[in-house]
Formats: C-alpha cells, sequence, structure tokens
C-alpha cells in the first residue's frame, strides 16, 4: 500500500489514495498500526483520499484507535494540496467530499505546489441536539459541567464533529492530559468531544491547545480552531476574524455572522512517501 505523510501545522496523517491502487478492505485497523509513533509510521492517525461522484475527491478519516471521525480542518487541506500536487485536479479551486458535506478550497500555488488552502468549512452547527451534547442552551455557551472536581464552563459547537471550548487564562497551565480524555467521554457529550482550552490575547488573536476525540494531545486541530473561532464571537470575546496560535503554528479565521461559513486558512505540507507492507500489521 503506497502512502504519502502529510501535516498541517504538525497535525500529522498518512494519506492513502485509491485513484491509482486497490481500497484497503480495513482502515482502521491500518490505521491503529501506521499511527503507532514507535512500531509503525508515526501518525495522528489516517486519511483516505477517495474518488467522488460529487467532488473532485473524497476524504475519509480514522483516528489513532481506528475509530473513523466526520472531519478533520488539517486533513482536507492536505487533501486539497496532495489532489493538486499529484495531478488529480490541477486547479486553484478544488471540491472535497467530506462527513460535512462537500467543501469548497481556494488554494495559493507557488512553483506549481499548493503552500496555503482557504477552506470554506460550512455554517457552524449550534443546536445542542445536533452537536451533539445535552448541556443546556441553544446555543450552548458556557454551560457549567463538573469534571475532574472542577467546574468549567463549555461553549459546545459542532464543524460536522463536535467540540467543547473552554477559554482560561493561561492554556500553558491547564492539566490537559489530565481533563482531557474524561471531557472527551463525559455523558453529555453522547458522541464524545473534541476538546479545546483557548486563552484571549486581544480581540482578533487566541492562543489554543487541543485533545482530539480518539487521539489525545495534536499539534492543532483545524475545526477546533474554527470552534474557537465560533466560541469567541458566542461569549463576547473576540471578533469575526482571529489569528489561532496553535502548537503547530497558525491560522486564520473568519465567522462573520451567525448563517456565515467559517472560513480557516492555512498551509499544508508533503513530508514523504513511501510502502506500507500490510503484512506487517
Amino acid at each position: 500500500m503506497k502512502f504519502t505523510k502529510m501535516h498541517g501545522l504538525g497535525n500529522d496523517y498518512v494519506y492513502v489514495e485509491t485513484f491509482t491502487q486497490p481500497e484497503p478492505a480495513d482502515f482502521g485497523a491500518i490505521a491503529r498500526a501506521v499511527s503507532d509513533r514507535h512500531f509503525g509510521i508515526g501518525s495522528d492517525g489516517l486519511i483516505a483520499i477517495l474518488p467522488s461522484d460529487r467532488a473532485d475527491a473524497r476524504m475519509r478519516m480514522f483516528n489513532v484507535d481506528g475509530s473513523e471521525g466526520e472531519m478533520c480542518g488539517n486533513g482536507v487541506r492536505c487533501v486539497a494540496k496532495y489532489i493538486h500536487d499529484h495531478g488529480i485536479a490541477k486547479k486553484p479551486r478544488v471540491t472535497v467530499e467530506t462527513g460535512r458535506g462537500v467543501l469548497t478550497l481556494d488554494l495559493t500555488v507557488e512553483g506549481g505546489e499548493a503552500k496555503l488552502v482557504r477552506v470554506d468549512m460550512g455554517t457552524p452547527i449550534l443546536n445542542a441536539d445536533a452537536v451533539p451534547t445535552t448541556l443546556p442552551g441553544d446555543p450552548v455557551v458556557e454551560a457549567p459541567v463538573e469534571i475532574g472536581g472542577k467546574e468549567l464552563k463549555l461553549t459546545a459547537v459542532s464543524m460536522g464533529n463536535p467540540h467543547a471550548v473552554l477559554f482560561v487564562d493561561d492554556v500553558d497551565a491547564f492539566p490537559l492530559e489530565t481533563l482531557g480524555p474524561l471531557i472527551e467521554r463525559h455523558p453529555v457529550f453522547p458522541k464524545r468531544v473534541n476538546f479545546h482550552v483557548a486563552q484571549v490575547v486581544s480581540p482578533s488573536e487566541v492562543k489554543m491547545r487541543t485533545w482530539e476525540r480518539g487521539s489525545g494531545i495534536t499539534m492543532a486541530c483545524g475545526t477546533g480552531a474554527c470552534s474557537v473561532c465560533v466560541a469567541g464571537v458566542l461569549t463576547g470575546r473576540t471578533g469575526p476574524k482571529v489569528l489561532a496560535h496553535l502548537p503547530g503554528g497558525d491560522l486564520e479565521l473568519e465567522w462573520a455572522s451567525r448563517d456565515a461559513s467559517v472560513l480557516m486558512t492555512g498551509p499544508a505540507t508533503e513530508v514523504f512517501s513511501g510502502e506500507w507492507r500490510e503484512t506487517g500489521q
């Protein structure tokens, strides 16, 4: 099985395309094997790039634990770069079918390669039942929940996958490694949740860290950054345009109004390609 390692701000995945090779029987099992950073390739999961009858390509993403997620913002930027740079869709605007629907992505191309990708991430889903969460409110804005002996005020947003955002004074001091898994699997989130702590630097700038559902702490989360942007507007902490500082780098975000799409701009990087021997799983 041929693969390509790519990342968006350090949020790294193993990418497998099935335009030129057969589709593996079990993407989940392969994701668990290749993601291992000691015995595999090492990644935050696996993303499949598949043919689509609705778009230039279809994306499926699998977490480290083999579970399938609905959407990955950093991943979809890398898919756009891949299909452009590898000649599947050599054009400045591409479309990718995801669990969130068909997304449109605009590429900044230099020397024949896509460097930056701007994604129309769609309108955020704020209805509690659709996130889904049983926390009170529609939308759920800073709803109190007790986790690990602490009361946390969470704002819930879905970008096609569920997110919970907590604003704190110091993201680096927050015990994400201990509270992250408790929040991910808290019963108020029936499908589990991606959890983000965010620190407001100014009305146009935030710093954030992420615990991803099924993968743990990651260097970046594109849909999570979108959710932080939305939560900032909902709580009155930020304006509609935000520069988000993630451990792996920066993303530019914009959410102009309640019925507008979230726009996300950031880099996508190809690292190396190789061949995975499936018998070695």
